[in-house]
């Protein structure tokens, strides 16, 4: 079962359509690798759900006497008590919910027990959730080791399914949106092996870049997690030292010293300001990485200011840096295409290179 698990695993966008689609009947739980984004789906739920209420609930800081309290109720035949839910669970804002239980499987048993009809019936103790509402879940996978644990019972009443890591294009393209630095994007595109779960590898000495249960003293390695953490310590613009320091602290020495070799790369690259006045002697990278943080660099910072000298300059780069620009403008989401794609110098480029759409695809 945890082959097929894993033949199976969906990437984050196709487990947010299944929450989606069943969500608000069926609970799903999704299980993972340390630090791939599996409580980013709250996130990207309610985007795609702006008259639910977002809400986020911490399964490893609760006890069973976080979850509801009782209440006394008194009537004309006597007292009794009820309980009420933590605000935690969104109820009291009267609109549908998004309830993420993030980490259940590191919860306290008796909040897992407590969460068993939450999880199939939508209903906190003897408090309904507001009609509509959705209810998912998320745990690390068992065998890294980390303490997550279900009883049988518990995981009949979910649909667990695999989130895999993604691919290093994958992040790529979410980094290029969510303000990684280009450094970082190079690096990662030039090393795949660091998105490897540690199932598709034999042992941790096959993959020194990545956090593996049975790699004894690797407490930091790369997960999409740690690697946004490594853009915003190279951002920091600290001393090479320092730098250094923080990121083997971050993402392990191997990914570490091979990312700060890429900072020394970043003295090739010609200033955005080069650019815009003289796009066609602005320097050009001799260095085939180098060329692609400037496209990285120039996607996630493009404005209307940018974009008529970037496609002049553009022009003087091979077929390889066009083309992954113009898949990064193409990307589902990418948050500048509209400044892109009704620039007219763009359009006219496009005319002539369509052949270029997708060179970097393969």
């Amino acid at each position: 079962m945890q082959n097929a698990q894993a033949v199976y695993a969906q990437g984050i966008n196709e487990v947010v359509e299944l929450i989606l689609a069943i969500g608000h009947q069926q609970s799903v739980l999704i299980s993972g690798d340390i630090g791939i984004g599996k409580t980013t789906t709250l996130d990207m739920l309610s985007e795609r759900l702006p008259t639910h209420w977002p809400v986020y609930f911490d399964g490893t800081t609760k006890d069973i006497g976080d979850m509801f309290i009782p209440r006394i109720s008194d009537t004309e035949t006597g007292s009794y008590v009820s309980f009420v839910p933590n605000e935690e669970f969104g109820i009291h804002h009267g609109q549908p919910v998004i309830l993420m239980i993030d980490e259940i499987g590191k919860a306290n048993p008796s909040v897992q027990n407590a969460l068993i009809r939450t999880l199939q019936e939508r209903t906190v103790g003897s408090t309904p959730l507001p009609e509509g509402s959705i209810v998912f879940a998320t745990t690390n996978l068992a065998a890294e080791g980390v303490g997550d644990r279900l009883k049988l019972h518990q995981y009949n009443r979910v649909t667990e399914v695999r989130m895999r890591k993604p691919t290093n294009m994958e992040w790529i393209e979410w980094g290029v949106d969510n303000g990684v630095h280009p450094t970082v994007l190079g690096w990662a595109r030039e090393t795949p092996a660091a998105f490897q779960s540690f199932t598709e590898v034999e042992g941790p000495e096959d993959n020194e870049y990545i956090l593996h249960p049975r790699a004894a003293g690797r407490t930091a390695g790369v997960t999409p997690r740690s690697l946004f953490a490594a853009s915003r310590i190279v951002s920091a613009g600290l001393p090479a030292g320092t730098t250094t320091a923080a990121l083997v602290g971050t993402i392990g020495p191997k990914a570490a010293l091979e990312l700060m070799a890429f900072i020394k790369l970043a003295e090739q690259l010609p200033r955005r300001d080069d650019i815009i006045n003289d796009p066609m002697t602005a320097k050009i990278p001799d260095n085939v990485s180098a060329v692609c943080m400037v496209v990285f660099r120039a996607l996630s910072g493009m404005d209307n200011v940018f974009v008529g000298p970037w496609m002049d300059y553009l022009t003087r780069l091979d077929a390889l840096a066009q083309g992954i620009f113009v898949n990064g403008v193409r990307a589902k989401g990418y948050k500048h295409r509209d400044t892109v794609m009704k620039n007219k110098k763009f359009t006219d480029w496009s005319r002539v290179n369509s052949h270029l759409f997708s060179v970097d695809k393969a």
